[in-house]
């Protein structure tokens, strides 16, 4: 099997992603990871190394009384215009606060 052609899509930065999270939920915890370079050469990553595999781990008071899979639908919502320029993968871990 060939190797996946890296993307054309412009990386995307974790500074940008972050400020964007913290614009949109106002999360109380947030951590922002860029696990492009554990995924060169698969589908999606780009031929910088970076920029299209983040994991997301949050907390926001925007999250109380939600189910898990709204709160990721909140995440993905505040992260579109990321995505639509070509974040590949974002892997989101929900920490829900008492």
């Amino acid at each position: 099997m060939m190797p996946a052609a890296p993307s054309t899509a412009l990386p995307v930065h974790a500074a940008r992603i972050e400020a964007q999270l913290r614009e949109r939920l106002s999360p109380g915890l947030l951590e922002v990871i860029d696990e492009s370079a554990a995924h060169a050469g698969h589908a999606g990553a780009n031929a910088q190394g970076f920029g299209s595999h983040f994991r997301v781990r949050i907390a926001s008071p925007a999250f109380d009384g939600k189910s898990r899979v709204a709160c990721h639908r909140l995440v993905y919502d505040a992260l579109q215009n990321f995505i639509d320029q070509g974040l590949h993968a974002l892997a989101i871990e929900i920490i829900k606060t008492p």
